[in-house]
């Protein structure tokens, strides 16, 4: 089956120079180097875009007994934007996709004056998540990858990067990794995963017993499998320290394993520097780096990851710097961090945070959820998604209004209309 999309108003292709590379500084910006104007038509054959002309040019050739309405040509599907904007399916490369249980009561505990690690230290947090999880069948984590990745889908991402993180033992966190492969299969949503299993200590265990056991157990395990594109690890004071982050990510990459990394949520301890060190893909959360290390980190190829929801939910009284990397001209990427505490999986709402609370423009905002994480997830040889381009992956979102710079300004709804996904129009 071939599907044509005819009469878009603006499509932000955001197809410019070097695929590879993310977009920085002005050129995120600039309208004209990321959106053409109204009129355009996309023809997708194979799950790949084919073409992309004309409106009026690609139905004369494809579909000349289109009516408006339906079309009359055998093995083709003509969809109609009715000038209403286009941009390409949102890439979340921050989210933690399975996981069982409810923390619904910290925001309580929060407002009385808890802090994050205080939370924890009293069983909440990441180990309540944990306990819950343990308790899973892999049938039931599957049910709720498949869940969550649908429900990310109806909010237009396409494309998205999931850890484990939440079983803290060998065969929870292997289990979590699997059940991404079976989402993968299921859904029409690209999964790309990442091994957490550095995400907290177990409170029954010693952190230099169960540091032992993510080198000599979980991560051979990984390997062997093949589940997982990279290695993560929480790197915070309470959590893991820079020696300790160094350690597990250093055994990680001589084994062959890339790594992404969760610094400098809290406090500036040096991640983002030590992040670059290590040659990480990406530093996420990196609301408290310092500007020397934000310069190093661009200089080196490493993106910088803002993650608005947690400051959101958290109530934090401010937000990431994000508007200085735009500034400055420091590639960086926007995600959602979806997890048990900062429950969402809306890129839009994200996106929505860091143009209402952060100061970047909408279309800066939409090149850093969907290009530029594009680059830290995909082969050089063949960037997967972030783009609408000949040749490319036929992901993309026909908005409910003709503006791209709608996509990220009505939190609280769903600003998508139609959403195809590697082809596949989304139900």
């Amino acid at each position: 089956m071939r599907t044509l999309v005819v009469n878009a108003g603006e499509l932000a292709h955001l197809s410019n120079g070097d695929l590879s590379i993310p977009l920085k500084g002005e050129e995120m910006s600039d309208k004209g180097l990321n959106v053409y104007e109204k009129g355009m038509g996309i023809l997708i054959e194979d799950n790949i875009i084919s073409k992309i002309s004309d409106s009026d040019e690609l139905t004369m050739e494809f579909a000349p007994s289109w009516n408006g309405k339906e079309s009359a040509t055998p093995g083709l599907l003509v969809i109609d934007a009715k000038e209403n904007a286009i941009i390409p399916g949102f890439v979340d490369s921050h989210t933690h996709l399975v996981w069982e249980g409810d923390r619904s009561n910290e925001m309580a505990l929060r407002q009385n004056g808890m802090s994050y690690s205080e939370i924890s230290d009293i069983g909440g947090g990441i180990s309540k998540t944990v306990s819950s999880t343990r308790k899973c069948t892999k049938s039931k984590l599957i049910e709720i990858g498949i869940r969550n990745a649908e429900n990310a889908l109806r909010l237009g991402t396409t494309t998205l990067e999931a850890k484990s993180g939440y079983g803290l033992n060998l065969e929870t966190e292997i289990s979590i990794l699997n059940a991404y492969d079976a989402v993968n299969e299921k859904t029409t949503c690209n999964i790309h995963s990442t091994w957490l299993g550095a995400h907290d200590i177990p409170k029954d265990r010693s952190k230099e017993d169960y540091i032992e056991e993510l080198i000599n157990m979980q991560l051979p395990a990984v390997l062997e499998q093949g589940i997982a594109k990279w290695a993560d690890v929480f790197c915070e004071p309470g959590w893991f320290t820079i020696e300790e982050t160094m350690n597990i990510l250093s055994e990680a990459r001589d084994m062959g394993l890339q790594s992404r990394v969760h610094v400098d949520e809290f406090v500036d301890s040096g991640g983002l520097a030590m992040a670059t060190e290590i040659g990480a893909v990406s530093a996420d959360h990196v609301a408290c780096s310092n500007e020397e290390s934000r310069a190093g980190a661009d200089k080196a190829g490493v993106m910088q990851t803002f993650l608005p929801g947690t400051q959101y939910v958290l109530g934090a009284s401010e937000f990431p710097p994000i508007k200085n990397c735009l500034d400055n001209s420091w590639a960086f990427s926007i995600a959602t961090d979806y997890n048990p505490n900062c429950n969402t999986i809306s890129m839009p709402f994200a996106a929505s945070l860091a143009t209402h609370r952060c100061g970047i423009d909408p279309i800066a905002a939409l090149v850093a959820s969907t290009r530029n994480p594009a680059t830290t997830l995909s082969d050089l040889e063949f960037p997967l998604g972030g783009s609408l381009r000949e040749g490319g992956e036929a992901s993309l979102n026909i908005l409910s209004t003709k503006s791209v710079e709608s996509w990220c300004q009505s939190p609280g709804m769903n600003p998508i209309a139609i959403t195809i996904a590697n082809g596949h129009i989304v139900k």
